[in-house]
């Protein structure tokens, strides 16, 4: 009894040893990607889709990538660009993460910058759209889009198409200021007139006295940016005040009906005609298969943020099998660089120049298929860079 005892506490200390000889070796053999999102406050359901979607690849792909094992560490920053730079302080430091990525909101990507720059390592920009974000670290890379893309190609499409009077209402920041003035530099160089222009808080709008203001100045249309997630607050105040019924239609970029909340906001948003990257009735099998995948593990529809977080993590994997697992974070961009592939989305890539994304760009429409509301992609434009920087 003894003896087995003495064997006992003998392969015990054997035991504890091996744990404490392998695992720095563990250590290595680990990537962590810190990944800062809004899971609470306005900007929530950004944060939600980009972390479904990270869960759906690493559930499709595995979490193991050039023989290193992928952890995922989820902080909410609430969009609040403080809580980003404490989160990725925290993340650097105590975490010793090999990637940062994510970012709901520009100022949460700005505010990650200089981190990402001092620590050398790789800030993937999964959501913010604002032209600028690139330039700012030689670190950072983005797969979601520029507002840039859209705006311009949605200002050339309204006045081709008999939209001649827009009201404008824009979120009043960086991507709302970059969609407003892209969109205005496309539609008056083609003859457009812009009517009354608006800008509206970030946090917490109430779109209806602004909407009231559209409505007397009654243009053809307005063109509206909103962050993802107040598409929906907006349609139903357009709709509560009657511009659908006075005839005034809603073009813009597709934030405004992005598919994850597309289906609440009722037939006031019919016919409402946008230019963006991403729709979940795009009609390729690989589009399909993804919907078809998230609505079974989530329950829901995917949206353009549900594809920028897909595509970001492929990414990450990616980069990491050119390196062969080598986690420096200058190589890690280099190896960024020039990626390209097949997304839900279409065919994209990372320019080489700028490390942000080049992507298809597509006019749909709000149509209901099968008792449910879609946007229904009619035209296509292919491969387009940030207009924000092939114009300077």
């Amino acid at each position: 009894m003894f003896e087995r005892k003495q064997l006992s506490w003998a392969a015990a200390v054997a035991a504890v040893a091996g744990l404490v000889a392998v695992a720095p070796a563990r250590a290595e053999d680990t990537v962590k990607v810190g990944l800062i999102l809004p899971m609470t406050g306005g900007q929530a359901s950004t944060g939600k889709q980009i972390e479904n979607a990270i869960k759906l690849y690493m559930q499709q792909k595995g979490d193991t990538v050039a023989g290193k094992k992928i952890e995922i560490i989820l902080k909410d920053d609430a969009a609040i660009p403080d809580k980003t730079k404490t989160a990725a302080q925290e993340l650097i430091v105590n975490d010793k993460v090999n990637f940062i990525a994510g970012f709901g909101v520009t100022p949460a990507a700005l505010a990650a910058a200089p981190l990402a720059t001092q620590a050398k390592i790789p800030e993937v920009v999964m959501a913010a759209g604002t032209s600028i974000i690139t330039e700012r670290s030689p670190y950072i890379v983005r797969t979601s889009f520029t507002l840039a893309q859209s705006s311009t190609i949605i200002g050339d499409w309204a006045v081709k198409n008999g939209i001649k009077k827009v009201a404008t209402l824009t979120s009043d920041y960086a991507p709302g200021n970059d969609a407003l003035n892209f969109f205005k530099q496309n539609f008056t160089a083609g003859g457009g007139e812009v009517v009354e222009e608006v800008k509206t808080p970030l946090a917490n709008p109430d779109f209806a006295p602004f909407l009231q203001r559209m409505k007397d100045a009654k243009p053809d249309a307005i063109f509206v940016f909103v962050p993802a997630g107040q598409g929906g607050n907006f349609m139903k105040q357009y709709a509560e005040r009657g511009l659908d019924k006075a005839g005034i239609k809603v073009i813009g970029p597709g934030d405004v009906t992005d598919d994850d909340l597309l289906n609440n906001m009722g037939d006031a948003v019919l016919g409402t005609v946008t230019a963006h990257l991403y729709s979940a009735a795009h009609p390729s099998a690989m589009n399909k298969d993804f919907v078809a995948a998230y609505k079974k593990a989530f329950g829901t529809r995917p949206g353009f943020m549900a594809v920028s977080g897909y595509d970001g993590i492929h990414l990450i994997y990616e980069a990491l099998k050119k390196t062969g697992g080598d986690t420096d974070g200058t190589k890690l961009i280099e190896a960024m660089k020039g990626q390209k592939w097949e997304s839900p989305r279409g065919p994209i890539s990372i320019d080489p120049e700028t490390r942000d994304i080049v992507q298809n760009i597509y006019i749909r429409k709000v149509e209901k298929v099968d008792g449910e509301l879609y946007n229904v992609e009619f035209a296509t434009f292919e491969a387009v860079k940030d207009l924000g920087k092939t114009k300077k």
